[in-house]
């Protein structure tokens, strides 16, 4: 029997796409082990959101390929953003490289991967057509949590942002098949579930996902608090969570569900990228500071428990130390529970990537520092207040 070992870098939506994969290829006779050197076929999905995930991931399939002069029958493929983004110039980077999918063709990875079995490599399947990912809803059996993806895609073109040039358009699962997944994870054992979409508040907005005639119970007109209302009433279901968000989409109707919804999180994932209109405009983040205080006084005044964390990006282009202080004390006054912060590291192909990337690394580094240890001391400080668990 074949055996498989996939390798998982970037977001959570790699690793539902590389367990859906894993589920889907056992599905055809293919055995998962979890020893990489125990392989036939090692697999690498990938990432494209920073430099450095790409720079892993390139090294990592560097170092695998060298492997097959001594096993001349391993096989290596690439799945993912950066094969979305780099097509067939990625088997110029790893000239050993067996085969490449992006996320529409990984419904298509059996395939491929007998094409390669049968002599017929490289392959490369970039193709955007149909929607292959709506069949990949397999799970691992036997555990309590889960992610279910629910949007693919997303449509708003971030400046500094390459997730809609490699996941393409946003387009929402109807809610029928995210429910009978749901279900039957519920029925295998699953109890906690984290809702997946790159902007998973737009659910429902490009279109219809309801079935005609349906009505809330509690009168929720806008797709997610839809969506979790039922989810929660799945039998078994005990803790919901969705991520990532977007100002945007904290409405009161979706603080209400929050709050109303016993299997629903008090803790919202909430990006803010820069406490500056000025680089929110130049970001095209599509809210104001005003806008996301007015976004978390909703949310908090709905469920005054809610855990709020955050993204957080520096150095971005034309950032000046007095934008960089407008952060600082946004965060400050906000109270992240904690925050994901980064260097902004330019992404070929975006908006951003044309303009000057003048603040200079060692300023970018002094800057994430100073952030961190802000964050680690208000965490601290956060944790000392809360009661202790039990």
């Amino acid at each position: 029997m074949t055996t498989f070992f996939i390798k998982t870098y970037g977001c959570q939506m790699n690793v539902r796409d590389s367990e859906a994969v894993s589920v889907l290829l056992e599905s055809r006779g293919y055995r998962e082990t979890d020893r990489e050197d125990d392989a036939d076929v090692v697999l690498v999905n990938t990432c494209s959101v920073r430099g450095k995930a790409e720079d892993k991931a390139l090294g990592k399939l560097g170092l695998v390929a060298a492997r097959k002069r001594e096993r001349p029958g391993l096989y290596v493929g690439a799945l993912g953003c950066m094969v979305q983004r780099l097509g067939a110039a990625l088997f110029e980077r790893v000239p050993a490289l067996d085969l490449a999918a992006g996320p529409a063709a990984l419904a298509r990875l059996p395939a491929l991967l007998e094409s390669v079995r049968a002599g017929r490599r490289p392959v490369l399947d970039v193709a955007t057509r149909g929607r292959g990912a709506e069949t990949l809803t397999g799970h691992a059996r036997g555990g309590q949590s889960a992610f279910v993806t629910i949007l693919y895609g997303c449509d708003r073109r971030c400046t500094y942002c390459i997730v809609p040039s490699v996941r393409g358009p946003e387009w929402s699962r109807p809610a029928d098949r995210v429910l009978a997944e749901v279900r039957n994870l519920a029925a295998g054992g699953c109890r906690r579930l984290t809702l997946l979409g790159q902007s998973v508040m737009a659910y429902g907005r490009r279109n219809a996902v309801w079935p005609a005639g349906y009505r809330s119970p509690r009168g929720f007109e806008e797709p997610l608090p839809r969506l979790l209302e039922v989810v929660d009433a799945v039998d078994g279901v005990s803790h919901i969570e969705f991520t990532s968000g977007h100002p945007a989409g904290c409405t009161p109707e979706l603080a209400r569900a929050m709050a109303e919804l016993p299997a629903v999180s008090p803790h919202l994932h909430l990006p803010l990228q820069s406490g500056s209109d000025r680089l929110l405009r130049l970001m095209r983040r599509g809210y104001t500071v005003a806008a996301y205080r007015a976004a978390v006084g909703r949310v908090r005044a709905a469920v005054p428990e809610v855990a709020l964390t955050t993204d957080i990006i520096v150095g971005f282009p034309s950032e000046t130390e007095a934008d960089f202080d407008a952060t600082r004390r946004l965060m400050r006054e906000i109270g992240f529970d904690s925050a994901f912060i980064f260097k902004y590291s330019p992404r070929p192909g975006t908006v951003a990537a044309e303009w000057a990337d003048d603040v200079p690394c060692e300023e970018k580094q002094r800057r994430n520092r100073i952030l961190l240890e802000d964050q680690i001391r208000r965490s601290r400080r956060a944790a000392g207040q809360r009661p202790a668990a039990g």
